[in-house]
């Protein structure tokens, strides 16, 4: 046969599959992703479906002369791959791009997560000698004005004392006897016509690390009542469906939220493989985008690929919804468009983590769509990248947060003054004026866990100092805080001309400079560190040295 009304298809496991009319079983070429036949500038101009003709007419040449009836199935070799599609296969970049999981995380997540450890060190937080913990899951809802089930998110306290993630459940912690008792909904016909037999349990047993595992009715509002005397909850976490009898007596003056927020701060072996798993998906992800982006033409693009990969690698939930910000959008903070096109900018800012059993990675990558920085892009990515390197170093057990980020705006000026974007004033001049505030206008990292912003951190929004009011993390750091560190320089108009127009700042700001550094949008470089006892550990494993990039990006 001869191959006449080829049809192509690119699939994310890096396989060309090819059919013909008359033959429904694909010729399978092996390669690490599908072919880039035209250059980043005409695949910049080409429409989708010029980009997909051009495939087509390639294949169709090099397949034209199958002999008939004869079952394709090609394995391109290194050589006929360089030679007739231009695609590079290194074994760095294979290994990048591959979904690398630490065995001893594997170790640690095979055991369950440790709800009875957290239910009793809350419980001491508090400094209980008695009484009862009471938490309620997030209820299933549907969405308004419609009967197709929201997403779920289990509430965070809740998940932090059960380790469980189902539905309209509810839990108790039997502050004398130390009993954790978890309450689950009875089996519903209805529910198990449309959804399936839900966990029973003696599954739930298993599953969690709990004393006792029970149905809610009746059994929840009777242990209630029977220790209705020193109950503790949170308020707007209680059911309506509660008695009145049992609602009055619970306790929601805040000590037991407050308590969990502080205990979530410290994270444990469990929470910190968790962590560990979510930045290792993360990474294949940040990976994948690097190496598409420059075949692609739209943001959105990045953002479905970053996804798929997020899923595949078994987190089908993203911690926030992920920046992909190309251009100079990439000076706004929190950008959430992700749908514009690529074409003629400079840099892409990639902000995305995944969620792994409820736990959040939040990772930070910035890299030029053509495969190339240009100059000025290049030095602020390496001033950024020393911003990082810096102050991930000084970053331990005892050192005072605030003093870190002060010395992020150090570096900061002091690069911005040797290219001449700041002038005119010392480093302590400019760093008492405020002025570094126009290029990092945000905190420099978080806390992280459960929450991408996660609690424990005891920000100031009300400070007056500009330089600290969205600063999150406040004060000295502690051995198991995991917190992230992501400096940036920015050149947003709207930020920075309201401090050219202020000759306070305006002095120190050579305008004439700065407007060669529009279109580099803004630059941010973020990872996720764990503070140990003998300094920190780095739980990203995303590259972010220039030279690593580029192979991603460009195949070499």
């Amino acid at each position: 046969m001869r191959l006449t009304g080829l049809i192509y298809t690119r699939v994310s496991t890096g396989l060309l599959l090819l059919r013909t009319p008359t033959s429904p079983n694909p010729a399978i070429l092996t390669c690490l992703r599908a072919p880039s036949f035209l250059s980043s500038s005409a695949a910049a101009a080409a429409s989708p479906y010029q980009h997909h003709q051009h495939h087509h007419h390639r294949l169709h040449r090099l397949f034209s002369s199958t002999p008939p009836n004869r079952k394709v199935k090609v394995k391109l070799n290194a050589a006929l791959a360089y030679k007739s599609f231009h695609w590079r296969r290194k074994k760095t970049i294979i290994k990048m791009l591959a979904i690398k999981m630490d065995p001893q995380t594997d170790i640690v997540l095979q055991g369950k997560y440790p709800a009875k450890a957290h239910a009793k060190r809350v419980a001491e937080f508090m400094g209980l000698k008695e009484g009862l913990l009471y938490l309620e899951s997030a209820k299933e809802m549907l969405l308004e004005d419609c009967d197709s089930e929201a997403p779920f998110r289990q509430r965070r306290y809740f998940y932090y004392l059960s380790g469980c993630d189902l539905p309209d459940s509810y839990l108790t912690y039997n502050v004398s006897s130390q009993t954790l008792t978890l309450y689950i909904p009875p089996i519903s016909p209805s529910s198990v016509l449309w959804s399936g037999l839900p966990v029973s349990i003696s599954e739930a047993k298993s599953l969690y690390d709990v004393d006792e595992v029970r149905h809610t009715t009746p059994d929840l509002h009777n242990d209630l009542l029977a220790n209705s005397h020193l109950i503790f909850g949170i308020a707007c976490q209680l059911s309506p469906k509660l008695p009145e009898q049992i609602t009055a007596s619970i306790d929601t003056s805040g000590s037991l939220k407050t308590a969990i927020e502080e205990c979530r701060a410290i994270k444990d072996a469990y929470e910190v493989a968790l962590i560990r798993r979510a930045n290792e998906i993360t990474a294949t992800a940040h990976h994948r985008a690097m190496n598409l982006v420059k075949s692609s033409v739209n943001e959105r693009e990045l953002e479905a690929v970053f996804t798929e990969r997020c899923i595949a690698g078994g987190a089908p939930k993203q911690a926030y919804h992920g920046i992909f910000a190309s251009g100079r959008s990439a000076a706004t903070l929190h950008y959430v468009k992700n749908n514009a096109t690529m074409a003629g900018k400079l840099n892409l800012l990639l902000d995305a983590g995944a969620e792994y059993n409820n736990y959040a990675s939040d990772v930070t990558r910035t890299f030029p769509i053509s495969g190339e920085f240009t100059q000025e892009s290049q030095q602020i990515y390496d001033l950024v990248l020393k911003m990082q390197k810096e102050t991930i170093e000084a970053t331990k057990a005892g050192t005072r947060w605030d003093d870190i980020h002060i010395l992020a705006h150090k570096i900061a000026i002091e690069g911005l003054l040797a290219l001449g974007i700041l002038k005119d004033g010392s480093v302590d001049e400019i760093l008492e004026s405020r002025t570094s505030c126009a290029f990092l206008p945000h905190g420099l990292g978080h806390m992280l866990g459960m929450d991408t912003h996660d609690t424990g951190g005891h920000p100031n929004y009300d400070d007056e100092d500009k330089m600290f009011c969205y600063l999150r993390k406040r004060g000295p750091l502690r051995v198991g805080e995991v917190i992230t560190v992501e400096p940036g320089i920015y050149f947003c108009e709207f930020i920075i001309n309201p401090f050219l127009e202020d000759p306070k700042h305006s002095k120190y700001i050579d305008k004439a400079v700065l407007d060669r550094y529009w279109d580099v949008g803004g630059v941010r470089i973020e990872d996720n560190i764990l503070v140990t006892e003998t300094g920190n550990e780095n739980l990203t494993t995303t590259v972010k040295e220039v030279e690593d990039m580029y192979k991603l990006i460009n195949d070499l």
